[in-house]
């Protein structure tokens, strides 16, 4: 297959294309355990990816664990992309049945998610914010999720911040087995509305 085509077939995979004024283009396509393992290795083995908690994996061990998770009826990973480059890994899971299963009060409509941006050697202003902006609307382009949920660590400040940036509202702090977490909920217009002010 030649290099044109390759990017062409790579093109017809994105799920989800949105344009930041700041950053560029941003893409979503779904995550290939075996292939996008060596770049989501260095991703979640940085020391910036503290709250991650895979600082000690090799790349098998990431590897393993991205395949269950894409194989797991409850969860899937992504991998995002800037200006046609590997740039950020989202998540999304069922919190009423993974992460947060008897933890809050679940809805219909609900979906959880993760997000981790690669480490930058020359950091970007508004680039952590435009892919938590694509990770959200990438989930409220499906017209079944209603709310997305997020369980960051209670320590992990600088997400609260982000998280609330895009319309999350803090519902307060579930205990997990790994960590204490603040619980936090993002309705669809919440989001909407956020971002609707943060780009006027």
């Amino acid at each position: 297959m030649s290099e044109r085509s390759e990017r062409t077939g790579r093109r017809r995979d994105l799920l989800f294309r949105r344009t930041d004024a700041r950053v560029g283009e941003l893409a979503v396509r779904r995550l290939d355990p075996r292939t996008d393992a060596p770049a989501v290795h260095a991703w979640v083995t940085h020391p910036k990816a503290v709250f991650w908690m895979m600082r000690d994996a090799d790349v098998a061990r990431v590897e393993k664990e991205y395949r269950e998770i894409v194989e797991h009826p409850h969860r899937d990973a992504f991998l995002g992309l800037v200006n046609g480059r590997p740039a950020f890994l989202a998540e999304r899971y069922d919190p009423a049945r993974v992460e947060l299963a008897g933890l809050y009060d679940a809805e219909e409509g609900d979906a959880g998610m993760h997000f981790l941006c690669a480490p930058a050697e020359t950091p970007v202003h508004g680039f952590t914010l435009a892919v938590i902006t694509t990770v959200m609307a990438l989930l409220f382009a499906d017209p079944a999720t209603r709310r997305v949920v997020v369980e960051p660590d209670v320590r992990n400040t600088a997400v609260h911040a982000l998280n609330a940036a895009v319309g999350f509202e803090v519902v307060g702090t579930v205990v997990k087995p790994e960590k204490d977490a603040l619980l936090s909920l993002c309705t669809r217009e919440r989001f909407l509305a956020a971002t609707r002010e943060a780009t006027a």
